[in-house]
């Protein structure tokens, strides 16, 4: 006995549905497999500047999130910014403190909270590493309006988590 046609209906667009999320997935995989790629040689290709300024990953992201346009974030922002606690936090902020790169400032908004100021050898440092990891990075690679679209994309995809 032939199936009614709005089972059939149904099954076709299950079918569908399944081979489309299968393929989102998969695209979806190789979206974030390309991004950690990105960011891993990205990072590689600063080892050399990262010894010269006697810095890690982790320090380098610290630095990173720290924009010198921006007023000085709060010990609560940098949390969020590096997705850490704040024991990683203060362990973080020590070293880049030890090596003359931070200074531990009082919010004027909230003089109960803690900001994180970068001291002008902090800014010449973040400075270089920033320049290492645009001239090494293989986004390099894209033209400037693929770039607009990749940026677009992404700050869409991290608005929307």
């Amino acid at each position: 006995m032939a199936e009614p046609p709005a089972a059939s209906t149904a099954t076709s667009t299950a079918t569908s549905t399944a081979t489309s999320t299968g393929a989102s997935l998969a695209a979806l995989t190789g979206a974030l497999a390309a991004t950690h790629d990105i960011w891993m040689r990205t990072t590689d290709q600063l080892g050399p500047a990262l010894a010269r300024h006697q810095l890690t990953p982790a320090t380098f992201q610290a630095l990173w999130v720290i924009d010198p346009a921006e007023p000085p974030p709060s010990m609560k922002v940098m949390t969020e910014r590096l997705y850490c606690n704040a024991p990683n936090l203060t362990f973080l902020t020590n070293q880049l403190a030890d090596r003359g790169l931070v200074q531990r400032g009082v919010d004027p908004a909230d003089r109960r909270a803690r900001v994180l100021v970068l001291t002008d050898k902090g800014r010449d440092v973040r400075a270089d590493l920033v320049r290492v990891a645009v001239e090494n990075t293989p986004l390099a690679a894209l033209s400037a309006e693929e770039l607009r679209q990749l940026t677009a994309l992404l700050t869409r995809a991290v608005r929307s988590a």
